[in-house]
């Protein structure tokens, strides 16, 4: 998205040089400066093959094909300027950024390394600093959403800023071919489009109605919550005037239009734009009494900062006001979008993240927003990733990205999003006597088909904490040496789901001649050791283990349905199932053996007339104690 993000926020790479621009580059340095990244890289290499290159034209050859997010071709030419003298320490944070972008982590997290050491006071350099291995964290997380691309919407140019009301749906697009080409990127100039959006496809596509659309860029927009009022962002043009800066750039205004008759009418600017810097990337809260948007004006934090303003009823607009070094980094930060819960989501390559623009969230806190978080993949990839919104009834939303891979080809596209219930499982090990919570417990969870899903170590405090998905029946299952392993089963319907787990130290399943387990379970007709089954064997095994001299036979028993014999050759290849499972764990074969005894010894003598209660009380196996 860097090459879109050059389109409606007008941003360079801040890298700087003392060296001096020459007549070799000139013509280079022209397209350049004029955001003309595509024809300066062709004349910067038309410098280099005159042999007139230096630290100065391989560092704006790499910054342009950054910039445009052909990591590609920029990894090359800022890996030769990386270990030269005098260059900046941006330059490397955007190599760094660009090693991320192609898969090279373990070389990224090097140039991350140098670029704290150049800027050890960056907030950029202290979140790396303070965890250095976060890529695997948010690879490795629980996915919260699946993603798709929308079928109907996309097209081969750039489509993003996707903002939902009712079944409509708003965003912005490159498709418009009768648009002037855009120079910059040779796309062309954004107009803002809406659609019909109907269970995940998109029809009756067309440009929004009305004076939005002009020649230049009308690029994220929003809409009130009645839908009659549209913020967006445009090139500053209004009342047929395209104004420049003192240095000659058009910068980006917010602009509001009014529904009327069908047509968005009666264009207004906000009346904190400026023709001095940029104004971009409107989002309202849910209740319309806030504008959030993005800007790079003086005091900022870095490159781009997000803002809000307060809308009265009687829509006079407050002063702006930054949202602070929580939220806002030395890089960008962009594309905010509010939740129905005040949530701030908002896209950043400042942030930790996976690669270009990522998408984070920070959640209400006060008047202010709490601690940020990488939304993880699917949300994020390598890639640029941003324009993010959601609906918290629906959990359903839209997020753009240019990871490739769509059927389209479009360099940017819009895919919806769906959130995955997930339900944190909060487990505690303690001792079951003296109620002590057991840090170094292992603790697995398996699913109702006694798949094993993951496990964790329990800490100094005896928590775990496990991410699953909604609606399951889990059994959470601890064990630690010196203690009989223990489990119990929770739903995980809620959001949070607590559950303790007591451990009795080892011995106590000693009682009287037996070591006392809990049922050794074996499907209709099978003999293999299921996962439940072997959580209780190695009991037997840590039993065994402490007790060195101690001898056990195994005895195994069926219920009386079935014939005679089989039950008998079934029970045996049951109890051999069992010494050969605690022989694996390390159990001398010497100290183990095991008898099929069918139906011969039932517990319960009830002749035809069991219960299934019954029967599953003759299905056993008794573990007894031939030698202490």
């Amino acid at each position: 998205m860097k090459k879109l993000y050059t389109i409606v926020f007008l941003l360079v790479a801040s890298t700087t040089f003392t060296f001096a621009q020459n007549k070799d580059t000139q013509k280079a340095d022209k397209h350049f400066d004029r955001f003309e990244y595509v024809k300066a890289a062709e004349e910067y290499q038309k410098v280099i093959k005159r042999g007139k290159a230096d630290t100065y034209v391989y560092t704006r050859l790499a910054d342009a094909y950054f910039l445009i997010n052909d990591t590609k071709k920029a990894e090359p030419f800022y890996k030769r300027v990386s270990t030269r003298k005098g260059v900046s320490p941006e330059t490397i944070y955007n190599y760094a950024q660009t090693l991320k972008a192609n898969g090279k982590f373990e070389e990224s997290n090097t140039m991350m390394d140098q670029f704290a050491q150049m800027s050890p006071n960056d907030s950029r350099a202290i979140d790396y600093k303070r965890n250095p291995n976060y890529i695997p964290q948010i690879m490795e997380g629980k996915p919260r959403f699946a993603v798709k691309q929308v079928g109907g919407l996309n097209s081969s140019f750039s489509d993003f800023g996707t903002h939902k009301v009712g079944d409509k749906i708003y965003f912005s697009t490159a498709r418009n071919t009768s648009n002037k080409t855009y120079g910059r990127n040779q796309e062309p100039y954004l107009d803002i489009y809406e659609a019909t959006y109907v269970n995940g496809m998109a029809t009756n596509v067309q440009p929004v109605k009305g004076d939005v659309n002009s020649k230049y860029h009308e690029g994220v927009v929003t809409v009130t919550a009645d839908g009659k009022r549209m913020y967006f962002d445009r090139n500053d043009f209004y009342n047929g005037k395209y104004k420049k800066d003192d240095e000659g750039i058009n910068q980006l205004n917010i602009y509001y239009a009014e529904l009327v008759d069908g047509q968005w009418r009666d264009i207004q600017p906000v009346p904190f734009n400026t023709t001095e810097y940029s104004e971009g990337h409107p989002a309202l809260s849910p209740d319309g009494s806030t504008l959030y948007f993005v800007s790079d004006r003086p005091g900022g934090s870095g490159d781009s900062d997000i803002y809000k303003v307060s809308i009265s009823t009687d829509g006079a607009f407050g002063e702006p006001e930054n949202l602070g070094t929580t939220i806002n980094t030395e890089g960008k930060e962009v594309f905010p979008f509010i939740g129905d819960d005040g949530t701030l989501y908002f896209s950043s390559d400042g942030h930790l993240g996976l690669g270009g623009l990522d998408v984070f969230k920070a959640p209400k806190s006060g008047s202010g927003f709490g601690a940020v978080q990488n939304l993880g993949v699917p949300i994020n990839s390598s890639s640029d990733d941003f324009s993010f919104s959601i609906n918290d009834a629906t959990q359903e939303g839209f997020v753009a990205s240019n990871r490739g891979g769509s059927s389209e080809g479009g360099s940017d596209n819009i895919y919806s999003i769906k959130e995955i219930c997930v339900s944190t499982i909060n487990s505690i090990v303690k001792d079951a006597n003296t109620n002590r919570p057991l840090s170094g417990a292992t603790v697995a969870l398996y699913d109702s088909n006694q798949n094993r899903l993951t496990s964790k170590m329990t800490g100094a405090d005896g928590k775990a904490t496990f991410e699953v998905e909604c609606e399951q029946s889990i059994s959470v299952q601890a064990s630690l040496n010196g203690y009989e392993s223990n489990a119990t089963t929770v739903s995980s319907v809620d959001k949070n789901v607590a559950t303790e787990i007591l451990l009795r130290p080892i011995d106590e399943i000693i009682v009287d001649d037996q070591v006392v387990l809990n049922p050794i379970l074996f499907d209709f007709d099978k003999h293999n050791i299921k996962p439940q089954a072997a959580t209780e064997l190695d009991k037997l095994v840590q039993l065994m283990k402490k007790h060195t001299s101690m001898v056990i036979k195994v005895e195994s028993h069926t219920d009386i349905r079935g014939a005679v014999e089989y039950n008998r050759q079934l029970s045996n290849r049951r109890a051999q199932s069992t010494v050969q499972y605690v022989i694996s764990k390390g159990i001398d074969e010497s100290r183990i053996s095991g008898e099929g005894f069918g139906e011969d010894k039932p517990a319960v003598d009830c002749g035809a007339n069991c219960s299934e209660a019954q029967h599953q009380q003759n299905r056993r196996s008794e573990f007894i104690i031939v030698k202490r």
